[in-house]
């Protein structure tokens, strides 16, 4: 108890900000609310809107002691949305994804990165991605992909209070625009922030957010680094979860267009439901205790990687 004083002390009176060593269920909590707000409609690219959720992703990144990658935390691109098949001229958006750095310590392996990335918009109101009859209806996206941005975000805090530990560094990318084909990735890959040749895993959150009563955990890509099946099982069991691993499976989200350059990844989720790409995903479905799982999961996947001189190379798959 007396040691905890002393650091809430040290708290008030320094006017130190500490990164949260733990993850916890309250924070989740508020970060899906607010990506799943009434004002936020739905995340859709472009607009003020979409403005003021890259303000609070960059905000939360500098509250946890993440850095810019440059000067800034943002990386702006053009997305063409996604309409109707009779619309011939398709509207752009300015949007962007978002970049923080938690630089590793080891003299060469610092050059190295893992990337840890979730998509933090939706469907707005719906439109042609939309599988709901129910037209201009704000789809919240709470596991699509809430549940994502806010495990990067918590996850992320956590490597900071740790980062004395890592020898690769990790980069946070909350992605824009990729219920509009993947946009904000693929910007990521055409122009890096950092050599790709230098990235040796990246790592996918999309759809975290709804683990099962059987505790499964499902990804794709296990198998494009050295033992990379046996390391998610056996991480998975330690953490009381059940990894369904798939060496291939390759495919559906922002993680494909890093494999597309030659880049080993992992395409991580906790299944489909009824409410996918509905209005009806919303927080009250959220299991954030299976959630917080999730998260310490992939904290754990990352520590083994970034902490330690885990040989890294890609391995294709079918």
């Amino acid at each position: 108890m007396k040691r905890f004083l002393c650091y809430a002390l040290l708290l008030l009176w320094g006017g130190v900000i500490y990164s949260q060593t733990e993850i916890t269920t309250n924070e989740l909590k508020e970060h899906i609310a607010f990506l799943t707000s009434e004002a936020n409609a739905g995340r859709y690219p472009g607009g003020a809107k979409n403005k003021k959720i890259v303000r609070y992703i960059q905000q939360a990144f500098k509250d946890a002691g993440a850095l810019p990658l440059k000067k800034s935390y943002k990386q702006s691109f053009k997305a063409q949305l996604r309409t109707e098949k009779e619309v011939v001229d398709k509207p752009i958006a300015k949007t962007w994804n978002v970049i923080a750095i938690i630089p590793g310590n080891d003299p060469e392996l610092k050059d190295e990165y893992v990337v840890l990335g979730a998509h933090y918009d939706h469907l707005g109101l719906g439109g042609p991605s939309s599988k709901s009859d129910k037209k201009n209806t704000i789809h919240y996206g709470a596991d699509d992909n809430a549940s994502g941005t806010a495990a990067l975000l918590e996850i992320g805090e956590k490597l900071v209070s740790q980062k004395s530990l890592l020898k690769r560094s990790v980069l946070l990318v909350a992605f824009g625009a990729e219920e509009q084909g993947l946009l904000g990735s693929k910007n990521f890959v055409e122009h890096p922030p950092v050599p790709l040749s230098q990235i040796k895993l990246m790592i996918n959150m999309d759809m975290v957010g709804r683990l099962n009563d059987g505790k499964q955990v499902y990804m794709g890509g296990a198998g494009t680094f050295p033992n990379g099946v046996e390391l998610m099982k056996n991480l998975g069991e330690q953490c009381e979860l059940n990894p369904v691993v798939h060496a291939g499976s390759v495919g559906g989200s922002d993680h494909v267009s890093f494999y597309k350059k030659g880049i080993s990844v992992l395409g991580i989720h906790t299944g489909g439901h009824p409410q996918y790409h509905t209005p009806e995903d919303t927080l009250e479905l959220i299991n954030l205790e299976g959630e917080r799982l999730v998260c310490e999961y992939i904290y754990r996947t990352i520590l083994k990687i970034a902490t330690t001189s885990y040989k890294m190379h890609f391995i294709p798959q079918d």
